[in-house]
């Protein structure tokens, strides 16, 4: 717009000179210097709001953006698996397990009582078992006795 070289300042500066004179053109200068200032501060904070006001806005849409994501990813206050699972649970066993109450009847009393454990038979060639007494394992064997209650075992060589 305004294309300033050399040439054409030394010419303002004299036409300057020449309409304003020598005396008055440093108070002259000293003023259009702080014109000049006051017009960048303005331009400077006027720019920097600008920019406030952009920042602004794109704080607006990442405040947005982030609520946006937040609701998305919300959990629900009353979040309680172990209730959740027991009421489940509970509701399947009562509702599909437990017949209705007009079809329920209760089960008949057990034959076989329920702590007895059925065990097979022994077999018929099974030798009789011996009775024991504490007299008897308490009283000193001798000699004979301890052979004829030892198992027979094999006979062992004397080569050491």
């Amino acid at each position: 717009m305004f294309d300033f070289d050399a040439g054409k300042l030394i010419v303002i500066g004299l036409v300057a000179l020449i309409v304003i004179g020598p005396k008055e053109l440093p108070r002259v200068l000293r003023q259009i210097g702080q014109a000049i200032g006051k017009l960048r501060r303005m331009a400077a904070d006027f720019q920097g709001q600008f920019m406030d006001a952009m920042r602004e806005a794109d704080i607006e849409e990442i405040r947005k953006e982030v609520a946006k994501v937040g609701e998305a990813a919300k959990l629900d206050v009353n979040f309680d698996p172990v209730s959740t699972m027991r009421n489940q649970i509970g509701g399947a066993i009562d509702s599909s397990n437990m017949p209705h109450e007009a079809d329920y009847t209760p089960p008949a009393e057990p034959t076989v009582p329920v702590n007895v454990i059925n065990l097979p038979d022994p077999p018929e060639t099974a030798p009789a078992p011996t009775e024991f007494s504490i007299a008897a394992a308490i009283a000193p064997l001798t000699p004979e006795a301890a052979q004829a209650a030892a198992p027979e075992a094999p006979a062992r060589s004397s080569q050491a």
